[in-house]
């Protein structure tokens, strides 16, 4: 069953939504192991871009990924209609 657009972003955003909060909570916990000290709403911010770079990502990606299966799917349909296999 093919995924639509708007479903691809839900997904992606749910999958970043939860990731977001992961990664301020990273950074809060890890950052000052390094020596980088920031407040809460520096790291809600450098969280808030991050996320948005993943949001992009990750639904470019799921794009991506679903138009290859439409075309491996029509190129098999292609070749069985051309040896006779197309099923009606």
């Amino acid at each position: 069953m093919k995924q639509s657009r708007a479903m691809s972003l839900v997904e992606a955003v749910a999958n970043v939504a939860v990731g977001y909060g992961v990664a301020v909570v990273t950074q809060i916990l890890i950052f000052p192991i390094f020596g980088l000290h920031t407040t809460l709403a520096q790291n809600l911010k450098m969280g808030a871009v991050f996320t948005i770079v993943s949001i992009a990502r990750s639904f470019a990606l799921r794009r991506l990924f679903e138009a290859i299966r439409v075309r491996r799917t029509s190129e098999r349909s292609a070749r069985g209609a051309l040896n006779g296999d197309a099923k009606p």
